[in-house]
């Protein structure tokens, strides 16, 4: 993958990376997964093959930035008036959207996509759930009270989401979510 697929660029590349994205959103939820070639992809978007494989590399980096693209949120994360409020609705909402098979998709399409990218888009993804769990963080300085990290939210919360998501027999019920998040922020006190 070229390093700056993974970025927002301007002007034609920003309307081509535009129209291959949504022509790949459109073809998967018309024909499948499975269906998905390079060319038909560039035919859809109006562009050549060439275009994909300069920019993208190979069909899994392409769809590793789609995944990508769709895992940004539209806005920031939801203000509930408590920080364990807003940890729990950004876990929440976060482990719905994992859990359902799109999400399970977009995983399976940010892993597969390693090959060649720079940084890796599984590097990419983790840094865009850090910056969403420093916007909850930052709302909450407090004096005398010590906060988890982001990382720690990492490791204690997203991790085991995924784990179960992936690997799991099933995902982990709202009561394992929310010990997870309150062992996180037990754990920062101590």
């Amino acid at each position: 993958m070229n390093p700056k697929a993974g970025l927002r660029p301007g002007g034609r590349s920003a309307r081509v990376q535009a129209a291959v994205h949504q022509a790949v959103r459109d073809l998967i939820a018309e024909q499948g997964r499975s269906a998905l070639t390079v060319p038909l992809i560039a035919a859809r978007a109006g562009v050549t093959p060439s275009t994909l494989y300069r920019r993208w590399g190979e069909l899994a980096d392409l769809l590793a930035d789609v995944a990508l693209d769709q895992l940004r949120a539209d806005a920031e994360p939801v203000e509930t008036g408590s920080l364990l409020g807003d940890l729990m609705a950004w876990a929440e909402q976060y482990l719905e959207e994992m859990s359902s098979e799109p999400g399970r998709a977009m995983m399976r399409d940010v892993l597969a996509g390693q090959s060649r990218a720079t940084p890796a888009p599984s590097s990419q993804c983790a840094s865009y759930l850090q910056s969403q769990l420093d916007l909850i963080l930052q709302r909450w300085p407090s004096p005398g009270q010590v906060l988890p990290t982001a990382q720690a939210l990492m490791d204690g919360v997203v991790a085991p989401i995924i784990f179960r998501v992936l690997f799991g027999p099933e995902p982990p019920s709202p009561a394992q979510l929310r010990a997870w998040v309150q062992a996180c922020l037990d754990h920062a006190q101590r």
